[in-house]
């Protein structure tokens, strides 16, 4: 089985930058403090494995584990912090907006935590947006709800104009929450803080919902986005199985990544046919996708087709669109799906009822449910005691079980797929019964 990309590491990649020694003695009272021996093992295999020796390094890398340590660099006393989410929306925001704002004013009794209007345009004067000041009070039902109460927006936005505007507000420490344009932005952020010479510490929360940010596993909001997707698919698969030659069609989020729609149908129990980016297919020919539905269709009357927004792409008109995040606009897939597959049938003298159901702005809109509410409390509150130790350009992930500290630059290098010859796809094959491949050899 091939390696996934994200676990090849080397151990100089995995250390995390500081802004400054720190010196001050931890003003937390309760818990235990992170020891600096502490390790997380990236990733480990049974095969051969050099041992350390002459001109030798071990090639095994370790993250660096989340926590409060027992010193900060930070006078808390005089600190300011200021939080920012950028991109589309995903479910938990306001449970990782309300969680750094409890911890930062609650633990460490910070004097201000200002709330950034609008993404990384409430930075810039012309724009002109005012700030929130976030306090206890005003983040403590936040969580009730879906989307983001600070706001969002998608595109760059001058490092240079971000920067003077966090000097302008005297702001320590800026949290930001966002997928993986907005970590390649707090990198652009960083190297001018850096070229100022400035104490300011930059930590970033991974925001996905399509969950291929690079270690971020899983990122927040996913199991929320899985389980409301679940109920569209519910719904897919009662109307399939109401009418003769049914077929439910549900499209949900996945530009390059098919983890939702993968992720339902090992959920749902109920999907025959999961279209994903990194399973191409094709659409016509004796191995093609038209055939594998033919031979569901005559052999029990319905099926259900879950399909990821960002898969078939080959099959459609390449386009030069792109959004202001410079994503490339991707092709319906779905009205490519339902055209040719009324026409396939048709052209049998099939008349198929076919009911599409695209849950997008709701799967995305929707809070937090428990697991997910539970994660985000925690990216929230490990992303604060990591700023108040000094540590920057870092994100908050979980991973082996253990919350972690991981150099933005390793989560921006690429992006998180599903692996085709993993035991993980080969599971949803089993659960669909769908070919393992749908397009000629």
């Amino acid at each position: 089985m091939k390696t996934c990309p994200e676990e090849i590491v080397n151990p100089a990649e995995t250390v995390v930058d500081t802004v400054g020694e720190a010196k001050i003695r931890n003003p937390i009272s309760l818990g235990r403090f992170v020891d600096e021996d502490e390790a997380v093992l990236v990733h480990i295999s049974r095969g051969k494995v050099e041992k350390p020796g002459k001109g030798k390094k071990c090639g095994r890398a370790y993250f660096e584990p989340a926590g409060p340590r027992s010193k900060v660099y930070y006078d808390t006393s005089k600190t300011k912090c200021a939080v920012v989410t950028c991109g589309g929306l995903c479910p938990g925001l306001n449970d990782v907006i309300r969680a750094i704002v409890m911890t930062a004013c609650h633990e460490y009794r910070v004097p201000s935590v200002l709330g950034i209007r609008y993404g990384l345009a409430g930075f810039i004067p012309e724009q002109g947006y005012d700030v929130v000041e976030l306090t206890p009070a005003y983040v403590s039902r936040i969580h009730e709800f879906g989307g983001t109460a600070l706001g969002s927006s998608r595109g760059p936005q001058d490092p240079e104009a971000i920067v003077d505007a966090l000097e302008r507000m005297n702001v320590s420490i800026l949290f930001m929450i966002g997928g993986d344009g907005t970590m390649r932005a707090a990198s652009a952020v960083i190297r001018e803080i850096t070229k100022r010479r400035l104490s300011i510490a930059v930590v970033g929360l991974p925001k996905t919902i399509d969950n291929d940010i690079n270690f971020a596993s899983p990122s927040f909001g996913f199991d929320t986005a899985v389980q409301t997707a679940t109920i569209a698919i519910k719904g897919a698969h009662v109307e399939a199985t109401g009418a003769p030659w049914g077929i439910g069609m549900v499209k949900v989020m996945g530009r390059h990544a098919g983890f939702i729609a993968a992720q339902c149908a090992l959920a749902c129990q109920e999907v025959n046919f999961v279209l994903v980016p990194e399973a191409p297919f094709d659409l016509h020919g004796e191995h093609g996708f038209l055939a594998a539905l033919e031979t569901r269709m005559k052999r029990r009357n319905n099926a259900v087709i879950v399909v990821a927004e960002g898969a078939g792409q080959d099959l459609l008109d390449a386009t030069s669109r792109t959004d202001a995040s410079d994503n490339t606009a991707l092709g319906d897939i779905a009205v490519l799906l339902k055209r040719e597959i009324t026409a396939h049938f048709a052209a049998q003298n099939i008349d198929v009822t076919l009911k599409y159901i695209d849950p997008s702005y709701i799967i995305r809109s929707v809070p937090a449910n428990a697991n997910d509410r539970i994660y985000c409390s925690f990216l929230g509150i490990n992303a604060v005691h990591a700023a108040m130790s000094g540590r920057t350009n870092v994100v908050i992930s979980r991973w082996n079980g253990r919350y972690v500290h991981i150099p933005i630059d390793l989560v921006t290098r690429g992006k998180k797929r599903i692996i085709t010859d993993s035991n993980y796809w080969r599971a949803v094959l089993e659960s669909t019964g769908q070919p393992a491949a749908m397009r000629k050899e």
